[in-house]
């Protein structure tokens, strides 16, 4: 029997491994990769969430038996995306184009064994109340929107703001777990062990 691939986590995303603890998996190690996320002219939300985890995945250095998983998340309103805020000028014109619209959060995943390439994209529709001003100033006080696409996390104080989804919570929050357990089993590395 060959033993199983070392698992690499491609992000700096602690929620990205708090998501992975819950089917059992512990990344080997952790390596964030620096790649450009400019999106590119014209470039529609969901083939540029596919493109930066493919292009993570690519720009992470495996040893032998390695295999590494990375993602993206990317909240889109119609074809517009939602990055990460620069500011909180930012984060508050992110939360009031939202406010009360239905929008799109996608989270591609992509997992690589040397040239192999397994990859998944999964799109969940989120409503979002439309904030109050105190809300509003409350939320940004708190720096929450701080390193989130769109500036908020659905796991944290802004869940308060999100009354209905349509899809993969998982996703939303970063790694669609069912998408990523069934590639990391596709790429050998096993799941749901020692919990």
């Amino acid at each position: 029997m060959t033993d199983a691939p070392t698992l690499v986590l491609g992000s700096g995303s602690p929620r990205r491994l708090e998501l992975l603890a819950q089917i059992g998996v512990v990344p080997s190690d952790v390596r964030p990769p620096d790649i450009d996320e400019t999106p590119l002219a014209g470039e529609k939300p969901r083939p540029y969430c596919a493109r930066m985890a493919r292009e993570k995945a690519a720009a992470v250095t495996l040893g032998a038996g390695e295999v590494v998983l990375c993602a993206d998340t990317t909240v889109a309103l119609g074809r517009r995306i939602f990055g990460k805020p620069v500011d909180a000028g930012e984060a508050a014109s992110f939360l009031t184009a939202l406010g009360g619209r239905r929008h799109r959060v996608i989270t591609a995943v992509a997992v690589r064994s040397g040239e192999q390439l397994w990859e998944r994209v999964v799109e969940t529709a989120v409503r979002m109340k439309r904030l109050s001003d105190d809300e509003m100033n409350a939320y940004l006080a708190i720096n929450d929107w701080q390193g989130k696409a769109g500036g908020y996390a659905i796991q944290g104080p802004a869940g308060a703001f999100i009354p209905w989804i349509n899809g993969s919570f998982t996703g939303v929050v970063g790694l669609p777990l069912a998408e990523a357990a069934a590639l990391l089993r596709t790429a050998g590395v096993p799941v749901f062990e020692g919990i």
